[in-house]
C-alpha cells in the first residue's frame, strides 16, 4: 500500500492509494511539483512502477481475476497496452520493474507467493525470478529468465541496470554474492552454407522457440512457421554444424538441453505426432503443414558440470556451441582462478559427461563456431581472439591464439558483441562487430558504420548507417576487402538489419526497426548463382532464376559461348517447354552483356571463348544451333521455336518462315503435338510487324500465301483485296514486276520487266533512268542487241552529267557512238583515246590536226607540256611550236632533242637561251624571296614565344605572390591577366559553333592568321615556315636541270650563283629546324589538359612550358631532306 515514485528527466510519477475511494492511481508531476496528469481508474493496480527512460511509457502491473499483467500508461495517464506474465493469477508478485538505460529491455523482478497448502505446513521459502522482456512489432518477448530457486542465500537483494552499458545487469544476493550479467543481441540462425540448410531462424519467446525456415517461407514476426513448446523458459538456442545443419538444441532454465531434429517425412499416424510442435503460420488448424517440422530427439542434463561449481547462479553455464553430433562446448566462470573455463561435454546419454575443460586465462565475452564444427572462435573481454579446435595429432582439444595468414595473433581494438567465421581467400577468418558499429576482419577494420553482417557462400553482406546493403567478395584477402567496400551497394530502408542469407540461393532477409521483414535479391548474388549453375550445366534452374529476377537471358550464352554452343542439345532438353525456348530466343541481341550490362558482376570471356572473335554474328550462331537441335528432335512439335530461330537472326529469314507455314498448309499435320497453321501465323505476327510480313509474303509472288497472311492480320480488306485482284489478272512476269515495284525492289523489277518483251522496253528504260539501274540492266541483254546499245548510250549520258567524262567516253566507245566518244575524250584530255576514235571515224589529216591542236592547248593549260609537244610535233607538224611548248615547261633536254632532230639550231639563240636566262632569274628571285621570308618569320616566332612565356610567368608570379589569397573570391581581380587569351579562345570557338563545314574550315584558316598580335600567331608562323621549307626542297630538281643547261652553254657564273644561293638557303633552314620545331614538339607533349583527369601539378607544368600551338600538324617538323646534295654539280664547286 506504500506509494512508489519513478523519475524521468524533469518529471516524476507517483503511484499511491487514494484515501477517498481506496483506489491506486498514477499521478504525473513536473519538476516544480505541479500536477500534470492523473491516470484513469484501473482496478487491481499494483505498486510496481517504472518510467521508461525515453519518457514515452510508464510501466506498472495489474492483477486481474484470471491473469497477471504488466501494463503501460502514457504520460497523460491513459492506458497503452501491456503483456501477460507467464504465471498463474496468484502465483507470483512483482517486486520491481526496471527499464535499462536505452529503454529496449524491461526487467521484471518477481517472487513466488505461497499457496494455501503450503501455508498450513512448514515455513514457506519463495522462489525468485528475474525476467527480461523486449518488444518488436507490437509483441512482447520473454528473452531471458533467471530462476534463483528457494535458497535464501541465492535470493537477490538488489537488482540494478548499469547506467553506461545498456545490456549489463547487476545483482547482489542475500548471501553476499555479487553477479554481473551482460547480454548481447544475436540472431539465432542455422549456418550450414549448403543446399540442405533451410536457413532456420529461431526466436526465443519464454517457453517457446519460434522457428521459420526462410528457404521455404518468409513469415514476419511475431508469427512463425511453427513453434516448439518447452516445459520451462528457454535461455539459448544452438544449431548443429554440418551435416545436420537444421537440427537445434534449446538450453532451458532448469539446466537441461533439449535436442530437436528435422523430420524427413510427415508422420502417417497421429500418435507419432510431437505435441510440443505447434504449427501456425505454415499451416495448422487442420491444414497440411507447408514445411517440415522438428521432433524432439533427446534431452540431456548438465549435472556433471554443476558439480564442478562451488556456487551456482542462474546461467552459470552460458554460450553453448554445438561442435559435433555428440559434443557441446560451454563456458562458466571459475571464482577460484578468476577466469573463464571452457567445458567440452559429451551428450550421448541422458546426463552429459565432461570430456575436457580448459582454463582460458581471462573472461570470455563471446563464442562463435564454424559452420563445419571444426573450430570455435573465443573472444575475451580484452579483444583477444583464441581458437579452440581438435588437434588431429594429439586427438584432444587445443586452445591457442587465432592467427592471420601472416602468423600475427588476432586482437580486436575494441570489444565486439557479434562474431562470425568465414573462409576468405582460402583461410578461415574471424569477423567482429562492435557496439559502435565497427566491423573488423581478422583485427583489420573495414567499416566504421556497419550495423549488421551475414556470410553467404561467396560474399560477405553487411548493412550500414548509410542505409545500404553491400556485397563484398570472399575470394580476396582480408586486407584487400576494404578497397571493395563501396563497389556494389543497394539502398535499403533506414535502420534495416540482416536476419539471414539463404545459402546457395539469392534470398536476403532484412528486419526493419518496427519488426517487419523484407526480402530482396541482390544482383550480385543472383548473377553469382546463375554463373555457378551455368558452369555446372544446370540450365533450367539458371533460366528460371533469370526469368524470375528479370536478368537478361543473353547471359545464358554470353558467360561461356564455347561451352553453350557445344551444349545446345542439353539446353534444349532441359528447357523442354517451347515457351521457355521462345522467351530465350526473343531476348537475344548482338552485344555481349558480360561486357556491357553486367560487366561489373561477371568476367567476360577472353581469347577464343568470345563472340567478338568469331566470324559470324552471335545471333546467327545461337539461332542456327538451336534450330538444328529442334529440327532433329521434332519439327512439328517445336515449329514455333524453329520459326523464332529464323525470325531472330541478324537478317530475319521471314520468307523461310512463310515457306514452312505454307508446307503445313499443303501437308496437314499428322501428330497431335504439332502446331496448326493458325497458331503458327498468329505467333509470327506477334514477333513481326504485320505490314512487314505482308510485304515479305507478297515478295514470294504467292498470292494465296499473301491472302492467308492478310486474313490473319488486322488489315482492312479494302486495303489489299483490290490490289490482289488486279495482280491476278496480270501476266506472270508483269505481275512480278508490279509486285517488285510496289516493294521498291527495283533490281528484280528490271529483271522481270525485261522478260515482258520489247513492248515494255520503253518502261524498262524509264525505270533504269529513274533509279540508275544501268549496270543491272546491261547484264540482262546481249552485247549485240539494240536494247544493250540504247542502255549503254543512256549510261554514257548519265556519266557525262555526273562529271565522269572519261568513263562516259568508254561507254560511248562500247556502243560505237564515236562522235560522242571523241567529244568526251577531248573534254578529259585523253588524247591517245581521242586520236584512236578519230581514226575509227576516218578523220582527214586536217581534221586530225585540228583535233590535236585543240587537245594540245588543253594539255598546255594543264601543265602537261611534254604531251602537248608530242601532239604538235607528230600530228600538227609544228616543230617550232613543240619546242616552244617544251621550253615553257622547262623541259630543256627534250627541247634540245627536237631542235637537233629537225635541225632548228636557230631556235637556240632566238628562244632557248633567252628562256634559259629567264628561268635563271626567276629561280634566283624565288630562292632569295623565300630565304628572306624564312628569316623574317623565324625572328618573329622568337619574339612571339618570348612574349607568351613572359605572360605565363607573370600569371604564375601574380597567383603565388598574393599573401592574402584566401581573402579574395574566385572571380576577383587577381585573375584579370587570364582574360585576354581566354576570351580570344572563347570567342574563336563560339563563332564557329553551329556553322557549316565550309564555314568552319574558313574560320580555322582565319584563326591561323599571320597578323601581329593574333592569339595563334605562333602556330601560323610555324605553318608558314613549314610551307617555305617544303617549297624550297621541291625546287632542287628544277635547279639541278637548270644548272646542267647553264653549264652546257658556258653560263658558269649564273650557274654558280644559283647553286650557291640554293645551298645557302638549305643550310640556313637546316640549322634553324631543330630550334624551331624541337620547342614546338616539346610544347605539344606537355600540352595543357583540363578536365577531371588534370591535376594542379600538370596544369602548372604546362603553363611553365609556355603556350602551345593549336594545330598538332604544324608542331611536327618538315620531312624534307635538306642535307641531300645530289642536286649539285661538282664542276661548280668553288665558283
Amino acid at each position: 500500500m506504500r506509494p512508489r515514485v519513478s523519475w524521468c528527466r524533469d518529471a516524476f510519477v507517483v503511484s499511491s492509494v487514494s484515501p477517498v475511494d481506496g483506489a491506486r492511481r498514477l499521478r504525473v508531476w513536473n519538476r516544480e511539483c505541479v500536477l500534470q496528469a492523473t491516470s484513469e481508474n484501473v482496478s487491481m493496480l499494483e505498486q510496481a512502477l517504472c518510467w521508461k527512460p525515453t519518457g514515452s511509457l510508464i510501466a506498472s502491473t495489474q492483477r486481474k481475476p484470471h491473469r497477471h499483467e504488466v501494463i503501460f500508461f502514457e504520460k497523460n495517464g491513459l492506458r497503452h497496452g501491456g503483456f501477460v506474465l507467464p504465471f498463474g493469477k496468484d502465483e507470483t508478485k512483482v517486486l520491481e520493474l526496471l527499464w535499462n538505460s536505452d529503454s529496449t529491455v524491461l526487467a521484471v523482478w518477481l517472487e513466488e507467493l505461497p499457496v494455501q497448502t503450503e501455508l498450513e505446513g512448514k515455513p514457506f521459502t519463495p522462489s525468485t525470478y528475474v525476467q527480461l522482456w523486449t518488444v518488436s512489432n507490437y509483441h512482447w518477448y520473454l528473452k531471458q529468465s533467471l530462476h534463483f530457486g528457494k535458497n535464501m542465500a541465492d535470493k537477490p537483494a538488489a537488482v540494478v541496470w548499469d547506467a553506461e552499458h545498456p545490456n549489463r545487469l547487476h545483482l547482489v544476493c542475500s548471501g553476499g554474492q555479487y553477479v554481473m550479467y551482460e547480454w548481447t543481441w544475436v540472431t539465432n540462425r542455422s549456418d550450414g552454407r549448403t543446399t540442405q540448410d533451410n536457413s532456420y531462424v529461431a526466436v526465443i519467446d519464454g517457453d517457446k522457440v519460434l522457428l521459420t525456415p526462410f528457404r521455404q517461407v518468409v513469415i514476419p514476426p511475431p508469427m512463425s512457421a511453427y513453434s516448439l513448446q518447452l516445459p520451462v523458459p528457454v535461455n539459448q538456442v544452438a544449431f548443429s554444424p554440418t551435416p545436420g545443419v537444421n537440427d537445434l538444441a534449446a538450453v532451458l532454465t532448469d539446466g537441461t538441453v533439449v535436442f530437436y531434429t528435422l523430420k524427413l517425412q510427415q508422420p502417417e499416424a497421429e500418435e507419432s505426432h510431437d505435441t510440443s510442435v505447434c504449427v501456425n503460420a505454415a499451416g495448422g488448424t487442420g491444414f497440411q503443414p507447408a514445411v517440415q517440422t522438428h521432433v524432439q530427439h533427446r534431452k540431456v542434463g548438465l549435472q556433471c558440470c554443476m558439480l564442478q561449481q562451488k556456487w551456482r547462479c542462474p546461467q552459470t553455464f552460458h554460450h553453448f556451441v554445438w561442435l559435433a553430433e555428440d559434443q557441446l562446448l560451454t563456458v562458466a566462470w571459475d571464482t577460484s582462478s578468476s577466469s573463464s573455463v571452457l567445458y567440452l561435454l559429451g551428450i550421448q546419454e541422458e546426463q552429459a559427461t565432461l570430456l575436457h575443460n580448459a582454463v582460458v586465462g581471462g573472461r570470455v565475452h563471446q563464442l562463435c563456431g564454424s559452420s563445419d564444427g571444426h573450430s570455435v572462435a573465443v573472444e575475451l573481454t580484452d579483444g583477444t581472439v583464441l581458437r579452440y579446435h581438435m588437434d588431429e595429432v594429439a586427438a584432444c582439444p587445443v586452445l591457442e591464439p587465432w592467427r592471420t595468414q601472416d602468423g600475427e595473433p588476432v586482437k580486436f581494438p575494441v570489444l565486439c558483441s557479434q562474431l562470425g567465421l568465414c573462409s576468405m581467400a582460402g583461410q578461415e577468418t574471424v569477423l567482429g562487430l562492435s557496439d559502435r558499429f565497427r566491423l573488423f576482419v581478422n583485427g583489420d577494420e573495414i567499416s566504421s558504420n556497419c550495423t549488421s553482417f551475414a556470410v553467404h557462400n561467396d560474399h560477405l553482406l553487411l548493412t550500414t548507417h548509410a542505409h545500404t546493403c553491400m556485397c563484398l567478395p570472399l575470394n580476396m584477402a582480408s586486407k584487400d576487402l576494404s578497397s571493395a567496400i563501396d563497389e556494389k551497394n543497394r539502398r535499403v530502408e533506414r535502420g534495416s538489419r540482416l536476419v539471414t542469407v539463404v545459402p546457395w540461393d539469392t534470398k536476403v532477409i532484412l528486419q526493419m526497426p518496427r519488426g517487419n521483414l523484407e526480402t530482396f535479391h541482390p544482383r550480385t548474388l543472383v548473377l553469382g548463382l546463375v554463373q555457378k549453375m551455368i558452369d555446372s550445366h544446370q540450365f533450367l534452374e539458371a533460366f528460371l532464376i533469370m526469368r524470375k529476377h528479370r536478368v537478361n537471358l543473353n547471359l545464358l550464352c554470353d558467360l561461356n559461348p564455347k561451352m553453350f554452343l557445344s551444349c545446345v542439345p542439353e539446353v534444349v532438353t532441359q528447357l523442354r517447354d517451347i515457351n521457355y525456348l521462345n522467351l530465350f530466343l526473343t531476348e537475344l541481341r548482338e552485344d555481349d552483356v558480360t561486357e556491357t550490362m553486367y560487366s561489373e558482376y561477371s568476367c567476360s570471356p577472353a581469347g577464343e571463348n568470345s563472340w567478338g572473335l568469331r566470324s559470324r554474328p552471335k545471333m546467327d550462331q545461337v539461332c542456327d544451333a538451336v534450330k538444328d537441335t529442334l529440327e532433329a528432335l521434332d519439327c512439328e512439335k517445336y515449329l514455333l521455336g524453329i520459326l523464332t530461330c529464323h525470325i531472330r537472326k541478324a537478317q530475319p529469314e521471314l520468307e523461310v518462315c512463310l515457306q514452312k507455314i505454307q508446307e503445313i498448309w499443303d501437308n496437314p499435320l499428322q501428330s497431335q503435338d504439332g502446331v496448326s497453321i493458325e497458331e503458327a501465323l498468329n505467333y509470327v505476327l506477334l514477333l513481326v510487324d504485320v505490314n512487314e510480313l505482308f510485304n515479305v509474303a507478297l515478295g514470294t509472288y504467292n498470292l494465296r500465301l499473301v491472302l492467308m497472311v492478310a486474313e490473319k492480320s488486322q488489315k482492312d480488306p479494302k486495303e489489299y483485296l483490290p490490289f490482289l485482284k488486279q495482280l491476278q489478272k496480270m501476266e506472270v512476269n508483269f505481275q512480278r514486276y508490279t509486285i517488285d515495284l510496289h516493294l521498291k525492289r527495283y533490281h528484280k523489277a528490271v529483271q522481270h520487266l525485261s522478260k515482258c518483251g520489247p513492248d515494255r522496253f520503253s518502261d524498262l528504260l524509264a525505270l533504269v533512268n529513274e533509279h540508275k539501274l544501268y549496270r543491272s540492266a546491261l547484264q540482262l541483254y546481249s552485247t549485240e542487241s539494240k536494247e544493250y546499245r540504247d542502255i549503254t548510250v543512256e549510261y554514257g549520258e548519265y556519266l557525262l552529267k555526273k562529271g565522269h567524262v572519261e568513263e562516259a567516253g568508254l561507254m560511248f566507245s562500247r556502243c560505237e557512238e564515236w562522235e560522242k566518244a571523241v567529244q568526251a575524250y577531248e573534254l578529259c584530255c585523253n588524247w591517245r583515246q581521242g586520236l584512236c576514235v578519230a581514226s575509227r571515224l576516218q578523220y582527214s589529216r586536217q581534221q586530225t590536226a585540228q583535233l590535236a591542236l585543240r587537245m594540245a592547248g588543253f594539255l598546255r593549260n594543264n601543265s602537261r607540256h611534254c604531251e602537248a609537244a608530242v601532239l604538235l610535233e607528230q600530228y600538227v607538224q609544228d616543230e617550232e611550236g613543240a619546242i616552244i611548248t617544251l621550253l615553257e615547261g622547262n623541259q630543256w633536254e627534250e627541247a634540245l632533242r627536237v631542235i637537233y632532230q629537225y635541225s632548228r639550231t636557230d631556235i637556240i639563240d632566238t628562244n632557248f637561251k633567252p628562256a634559259l636566262l629567264e628561268a635563271f632569274e626567276r629561280q634566283l628571285a624565288f630562292l632569295q624571296d623565300n630565304k628572306a621570308l624564312f628569316t623574317r618569320h623565324k625572328d618573329r616566332l622568337d619574339v612571339v614565344r618570348k612574349e607568351k612565356s613572359k605572360a605565363c610567368t607573370e600569371i604564375l608570379d601574380e597567383d603565388h605572390g598574393d599573401q592574402d589569397v584566401d581573402l579574395y573570391s574566385d572571380t576577383s581581380s587577381t585573375t584579370r591577366t587570364h582574360s585576354t587569351l581566354g576570351s580570344a579562345k572563347y570567342s574563336g570557338t563560339s563563332k564557329t559553333s553551329g556553322r557549316s563545314s565550309k564555314s568552319r574550315r574558313k574560320a580555322e584558316r582565319k584563326k591561323l592568321s599571320l597578323r601581329e598580335g593574333s592569339p595563334f600567331e605562333d602556330s601560323a608562323l610555324l605553318g608558314a615556315l613549314k610551307d617555305i621549307v617544303d617549297a624550297v626542297d621541291k625546287s632542287k630538281d628544277d635547279v639541278h636541270h637548270l644548272l646542267k643547261m647553264l653549264v652546257l652553254f658556258g653560263l658558269d657564273s649564273e650557274a654558280g650563283t644559283i647553286q650557291s644561293c640554293l645551298d645557302a638557303t638549305l643550310s640556313l633552314m637546316d640549322s634553324c629546324t631543330a630550334e624551331i620545331w624541337q620547342t614546338a614538339s616539346g610544347c605539344a607533349q606537355t600540352q595543357m589538359t583540363l578536365g577531371p583527369h588534370s591535376t594542379v601539378n600538370s596544369i602548372l607544368s604546362s603553363m611553365n612550358a609556355g603556350p602551345q600551338p593549336v594545330d598538332a600538324v604544324v608542331a611536327v617538323p618538315p620531312t624534307a631532306k635538306l642535307k641531300d646534295s645530289k642536286w649539285k654539280l661538282s664542276v661548280l664547286e668553288g665558283t
